[in-house]
């Protein structure tokens, strides 16, 4: 993957950078790949269960509406990705266990760590735009992450 500075100076204005605001958690600092969405309150059933799927390369993103009341994802569902092929997560929200996520070799930015869990109830929805750090996300756009930042774009970025 090209470092997101160049892929900012490559792109320009199709290049969308996300305010600074998270943190890397996971085993991987630089990752990229097309975008799936979930909109979550405090309830990690639907992360579980789309995290259950192939990822195949692709990058989960979770607008938990910032809160940082309750983990949406934790050792488990880290473990849960890495197997499945996903290439990364970005949580608008808590992650929990944050030493077994460092060791997983897996992306994955979250605003803060929250030892609680979360609900599990399987509120949300999957597949809908999502809005954080000044950025509006769309299913199968494509976000790359590295230590400079975050950015997405409807054109390919790795």
């Amino acid at each position: 993957m090209k470092p997101t500075a160049d892929l900012c100076e490559e792109l320009g204005d199709d290049v969308r950078v996300l305010e600074p605001g998270l943190r890397s958690y996971g085993g991987v600092t630089s990752f990229a790949g097309p975008v799936t969405t979930l909109r979550v309150f405090e309830d990690n059933a639907l992360v579980r269960a789309v995290l259950e799927t192939p990822g195949a390369g692709r990058v989960l993103v979770v607008d938990g509406g910032g809160s940082v009341r309750s983990a949406l994802v934790g050792g488990l569902l880290g473990q849960l990705a890495e197997q499945n092929g996903w290439a990364g997560l970005v949580v608008w929200g808590a992650v929990r266990d944050a030493t077994e996520l460092a060791g997983r070799r897996i992306g994955i930015c979250a605003r803060a760590t929250s030892p609680r869990k979360s609900a599990k109830a399987g509120t949300g929805a999957r597949d809908v735009p999502v809005g954080f750090g000044g950025v509006t996300i769309m299913p199968g756009e494509w976000i790359a992450a590295d230590a400079d930042g975050i950015i997405v774009s409807n054109r390919r970025l790795a």
